[in-house]
């Protein structure tokens, strides 16, 4: 009876712990499989994502042209436009003509941005030029007689003299014969006073024509009166400046004869100078008569002299390219000295509200001038602009930049050196790619004259033209232009590199953008392959490749 009561018990208790680990395990599978579940549903949009097709947005250019499609194509050496899908065309640049630059590039490089904005324009026209005296304050003292030079009274070159100061004695023997007729004539005109008017009149005329005579060589009146009331001729007779300055030439030698109209002395007179300043050709429209003239002078230094242009010479210099201006200068002191070199600043009247950038914003080629304008964070657009006048600081901006647009002013030329604003280079934007080479290290673009990010490839050279210096290479991947494997003539940048390259040869070679389109072997090495297109051996082909 126990053991049949035992084994009830025994019983129950099994099934009360299978019930148990029944509801348990129930429990745990029902929990474990939510858990299942919640996995399942959180990896479910990655596999729905992953099967999601991508929106194409447009088909870009190849070569990096700023051309793009909607729908594919082939570029003219038969590439074919690279799909850009949504999501991916942050990596690549937003319009073709924008270049895509890292902020962690940007602040290696110093980039720095300013608002074009209107202002006035404050035109300063500079130029070269020299003291010289004014040609209309030059005199020289020529004698109208023919003489002996008896005394000198000045006797050296730079020595001042005033007006009417005693220049030299003079002996002459027609001039004593004139004082003589005019002491005559003077002497029968007192003494006919009471004759009749015939030979009154007679005797006046004879001593008016030799009065007039005297006059005519320059005797002053002075002379002339003495000469008068004494009655009787001077063996000599003293000449006299007319003008005050200073003796800038002396060919007056004590007793030497002399013929009429021989130059004895030359006087300038220097209270007042000209500056004649060499303004450039493209200048000098700029230039008016009448506008103010800053001039100074290296002798004085930190000394500004203020003048007037006076005139503007109506002929070029073509040796130059420049056009003569005339500018009066008063000469207070006389520390203007003719051939004193000047420095000259002529103020043009300004021009208001136009368009400017700063002057270091431009990047001037030589033949197009290249603004790059900050479109917005990361990208810069260049863009061809037509400039107009220019200050010190600022120039106009005609064309292709409006207002208020920021263009970039400081590292503009390195962001053109890597970027060659010709496309979007793939490690340009990229952050962490270790930046440009170490100043010392000089490209071979650069030393080809190139400039601009260099590719590296490697391939067969097909057929070399001399005469245009063009050379037709079989080449593999371009990786950093993303190009595949083709056919394409590329130019050499100069004929040591085209002397190098031999149809069959195999070589690496590096090359630029210059322009669009235009690509510029600038380097060339032997290639890893031995042979080339025409089984020929690496070193049986001709040296200096």
């Amino acid at each position: 009876m126990k053991q049949g009561t035992n084994i009830a018990i025994g019983g129950l208790i099994v099934a009360a712990l299978a019930a148990g680990g029944g509801y348990w395990m129930g429990n745990r599978g029902a929990v474990g499989g939510h858990g299942d579940t919640a996995v399942a549903t959180a990896g479910e949009p990655a596999a729905t994502s992953a099967k999601k097709e991508r929106k194409l947005l447009y088909y870009r250019n190849p070569m990096g042209l700023p051309d793009s499609s909607p729908v594919p194509k082939k570029d003219p050496m038969g590439m074919d436009y690279i799909p850009v899908y949504e999501g991916e065309a942050d990596a690549e640049p937003a319009s073709a003509h924008q270049i895509r630059i890292s902020t962690e590039k940007i602040q290696k490089l110093g980039v720095k941005t300013e608002a074009a904005s209107l202002r006035a324009l404050d035109k300063v026209v500079r130029a070269a030029g020299r003291i010289e005296a004014d040609e209309r304050r030059v005199y020289a003292i020529s004698p109208k007689f023919e003489g002996y030079l008896e005394r000198l009274h000045v006797s050296a070159t730079g020595q001042s003299v005033g007006k009417g100061q005693a220049l030299f004695e003079v002996y002459s023997p027609e001039l004593v014969s004139a004082q003589r007729e005019y002491a005559i004539a003077a002497q029968g005109v007192q003494s006919l006073k009471d004759a009749g008017s015939d030979a009154q009149s007679g005797m006046k005329q004879l001593a008016d024509s030799s009065l007039m005579r005297l006059r005519n060589w320059d005797i002053s009146d002075e002379q002339i009166r003495a000469l008068a009331k004494a009655g009787e001729a001077k063996r000599t007779m003293t000449f006299r400046s007319p003008v005050g300055g200073i003796v800038t030439e002396k060919k007056a030698l004590q007793g030497m004869r002399f013929m009429p109209g021989e130059t004895l002395y030359q006087i300038t007179d220097l209270s007042s100078v000209w500056v004649l300043a060499d303004v450039f050709e493209q200048d000098i429209g700029l230039v008016k008569s009448g506008a103010k003239a800053k001039v100074m002078i290296n002798a004085y230094s930190g000394k500004v002299f203020a003048g007037d242009i006076t005139y503007v010479y109506p002929t070029l210099n073509a040796e130059t390219r420049t056009v003569q201006v005339r500018i009066e200068l008063p000469n207070p002191g006389q520390l203007l000295k003719p051939g004193m070199f000047a420095q000259v600043e002529l103020t043009v009247a300004p021009r208001s509200n136009v368009v400017t950038v700063p002057v270091s914003a431009v990047i001037d080629s030589g033949t197009r001038r290249i603004v790059l304008v900050h479109a917005k964070e990361g990208r810069f657009e260049p863009r061809e602009v037509k400039l107009g006048e220019r200050s010190d600081n600022y120039v106009e901006v005609l064309e292709g930049v409006r207002d208020g647009e920021q263009v970039v002013v400081a590292a503009n030329f390195l962001i053109d050196a890597e970027s060659n604003l010709k496309a979007a280079i793939g490690g340009f934007g990229a952050p962490g790619t270790g930046g440009a080479k170490p100043a010392q290290e000089e490209s071979p673009a650069a030393k080809n004259g190139t400039t601009g990010a260099g590719h590296k490839a490697e391939g067969t050279v097909d057929s070399v033209d001399a005469g245009t210096g063009m050379v037709s290479i079989s080449h593999g991947p371009v990786t950093s232009l993303k190009w595949p494997a083709m056919t394409m003539e590329f130019k050499t940048a100069n004929d040591a590199l085209l002397r190098a390259l031999k149809p069959g040869a195999t070589v690496a070679f590096e090359f630029v953008e210059r322009q669009p389109g235009e690509w510029v072997i600038t380097g060339v090495k032997p290639g890893a392959a031995d042979k080339g297109k025409d089984g020929t051996h690496a070193a049986n082909r001709p040296a200096g490749r």
